[in-house]
């Protein structure tokens, strides 16, 4: 039976209240910043963008980076593939989703709207030819921006562009990494190329950038298992895709955040982690992979770590009729960005 009262209550408040009129205090702010009048913007209006952020490429000719927080970047170079191609137009597939946040529900976050945030275009390079040339570029402009004090949050591109990255960001110290990926990438030069996107991660070890014994890896699986024995002699924890269902995400979650502990730490998600049901267009697929939910699931139990740098990689949209992956990879995206903003807020309040 319906209760008469209540609908009448509901009534007296809804029947003719706008959508832009939102009472809950939680919501009100987001829709404030979303609503001119009862319209929003179009989602297939406009300049595509990183989970729809302002757009300021000018940033990038300014050594404070126009006064940014988080700066959404494109790294469109896969020179460093082993096997199949495309990963350079993984930036332009994630800008071309729509409809990417602007609350995530989990967190209660708004990212958009809580700090300084833009996508700023793509990294600049010499020579789309040139692998260690690509490299030299990519650190050197993530140089700038980590001395600007601006957290990057990057879509790549193959994996090699991890390496450059993280030695810009881990010059001063090195880094703990949540590494989110079907493959460990820590193998030895092949064929006369260290860069390939193999083996980023023993390369930044060797380097001083990163620090294994604060680096996990989820979701590893495969065939390339014998070619990973770096990340266990050098004290990396490697959680398999198979632990992570026996374990359970709680478990994972808490061995995560055991690891990395309070220090600064960096985030690579593979979209190739996701089992190629959810995320056929990458260039390495695995199957028996993450699902869309247990990955969301895992990166959002990272909120509160000291996040200062992220990338999203080896999106290979023309593997991908449906788009699936690049929607997958730009949610990722967008739950990577609120945990920066998060632990942006936390410095900010320490300081």
């Amino acid at each position: 039976m319906v209760d008469r009262d209540k609908l009448d209550r509901l009534r007296a408040r809804y029947a003719d209240a706008p959508g832009a009129h939102i009472y809950d205090p939680r919501f009100a702010a987001v829709a404030a910043a979303q609503f001119s009048g009862d319209k929003r913007k179009w989602p297939f209006s406009g300049v595509a963008t990183l989970i729809g952020a302002d757009y300021r490429p000018e940033a990038q000719q300014r050594d404070d980076f126009a006064g940014l927080d988080v700066a959404l970047i494109g790294v469109p170079m896969d020179l460093g593939v082993t096997n199949r191609n495309g990963a350079r137009f993984g930036p332009r597939a994630v800008r071309a989703v729509e409809r990417i946040g602007p609350y995530e529900h989990v967190l209660g976050a708004a990212p958009l709207g809580a700090c300084a945030i833009a996508d700023i275009g793509d990294v600049p390079m010499r020579s789309r030819y040139d692998l260690a040339g690509c490299h030299a570029d990519i650190e050197a402009f993530y140089a700038r921006v980590a001395a600007a004090g601006v957290t990057p949050l990057s879509v790549g591109g193959d994996h090699s562009i991890t390496l450059p990255i993280l030695k810009a960001l881990g010059a001063a110290r090195p880094l703990g990494m949540i590494h989110v990926d079907a493959h460990c990438d820590t193998s030895g030069p092949y064929e006369g190329s260290k860069f390939h996107h193999g083996g980023p991660f023993r390369a930044a070890v060797l380097e001083g950038a990163l620090d294994p014994e604060r680096v996990v890896q989820i979701g590893v699986r495969g065939g390339a298992e014998y070619l990973w024995e770096f990340s266990y002699e050098s004290g990396m924890t490697v959680i398999h895709a198979e632990e992570v269902a026996a374990m359970g995400l709680e478990a994972v979650i808490a061995r995560a955040r055991a690891v990395i502990g309070a220090g600064p730490a960096y985030l690579s998600f593979d979209v190739d982690s996701l089992d190629p049901a959810f995320a056929p267009g990458t260039g390495t697929p695995e199957i028996g992979g993450l699902t869309t939910r247990e990955a969301l699931t895992i990166l959002r139990g990272m909120n509160g770590l000291d996040i200062v740098g992220a990338d999203v990689v080896e999106v290979a949209p023309q593997y991908d009729a449906t788009t699936n992956t690049a929607h997958a990879a730009a949610q990722m995206l967008f739950t990577i960005t609120c945990l920066a903003v998060e632990a942006r807020r936390r410095r900010k309040g320490a300081a």
